[in-house]
């Protein structure tokens, strides 16, 4: 089983390169399973039209993160469109779902969305450990591989997740930093683990923003809006390949597709 995660489409550029060399790359490399973080579509958030985009692309599950409700008109969408997900630990009165089945290869997967805590800057957030061993506790009867996408700050609280739900996930990536980790393996459970996918969006850039704002914000001036940045672009991820008989992690690599 081959599952490939990407990392969060940053605005104009990354949906541009996404729509690009996406699909040319499945195929020529097909895959049983794409889960693409699409909450940096618009800069900050995403809206239906961008999903379609990137469902068109070769999505079969999109991920969001802290900026999910920043364009208002993505509410409807979530309650409407089973395989775009929020955090699962928002408030639950939110619209949209943090989890969803998917049949990959004869095999019920379970794909999770769930926002750290640490350095979010955010007290309506819920712990995502405890909200983990929920949906782990109710939905195993019916799953044979959970997948989470835990969009987060801290390489730490990454890490710590990672081992958390290890011989329960088969599969755990972060997202939200937008710079690839080199920490891509497996862990000792069998599950298969990145601190960061990376972006997919401009390289010549700070974390999608023209580097030239970035500089400028940095040194302390008042600059215009952040506008993001087109140079470069790339789609940053990673593969896993998944054992069929035992739903465990048997390769992870990193991915930066030009």
């Amino acid at each position: 089983m081959r599952i490939l995660a990407i990392g969060d489409v940053s605005a104009s550029g990354g949906l541009a390169v996404l729509e690009r060399a996406l699909p040319p790359y499945l195929r020529q490399n097909p895959m049983d399973l794409v889960i693409v973080n699409g909450e940096n579509a618009s800069m900050r958030g995403i809206t239906p039209q961008q999903a379609e985009l990137i469902f068109d692309c070769g999505a079969d599950v999109i991920t969001l993160g802290n900026h999910t409700f920043a364009q208002r008109q993505i509410c409807n969408y979530l309650e409407d469109m089973p395989y775009i997900l929020r955090p699962a630990n928002l408030p639950p009165q939110l619209e949209g779902k943090g989890f969803c089945h998917i049949e990959v290869c004869g095999r019920d997967v379970c794909v999770c969305n769930l926002l750290g805590r640490l350095n979010m800057g955010d007290f309506r957030y819920g712990d995502p450990f405890a909200e983990a061993d929920r949906i782990l506790k109710n939905e195993k009867d019916q799953t044979d591989l959970f997948i989470f996408d835990f969009h987060a700050e801290a390489t730490s609280e990454k890490k710590a997740f990672g081992y958390h739900v290890d011989g329960r996930a088969g599969i755990c990536f972060g997202t939200h930093t937008h710079v690839q980790t080199a920490d891509e393996h497996i862990l000792p459970g069998g599950c298969g683990y990145i601190t960061d996918i990376g972006m997919t969006g401009a390289l010549e850039s700070v974390i999608g923003v023209k580097y030239q704002q970035s500089v400028s914000y940095f040194r302390g001036n008042l600059g215009p809006r952040f506008e993001s940045s087109d140079l470069d672009c790339a789609i940053c991820g990673a593969l896993f390949e998944i054992d069929e008989a035992t739903c465990k992690c048997v390769h992870v690599e990193r991915l930066i597709i030009r």
